[in-house]
């Protein structure tokens, strides 16, 4: 399951991500994040904590440096 989602977040990076260019506000970025959140904690922790900081990334949030904890 853990390869299944990272290789979902691989093809956004391949294929959108280069569309879009850098919109993210922190870093590392969204989909970065979610990857070291997925592979150092697993699909369902990782996961919650890429959702929680997906919607942080917002003009409404300054940005900047945000590791996963």
């Amino acid at each position: 399951m853990k390869v299944l989602f990272i290789l979902i977040i691989r093809i956004y990076q391949w294929t959108i991500s280069p569309l879009l260019g850098p919109i993210c506000r922190f870093t590392p970025s969204c989909s970065n994040y979610a990857l070291q959140a997925i592979k150092k904690h697993g699909v369902c922790r990782g996961t919650g904590l890429a959702i929680r900081r997906i919607c942080r990334c917002n003009p409404r949030h300054l940005g900047g440096r945000d590791e996963v904890p």
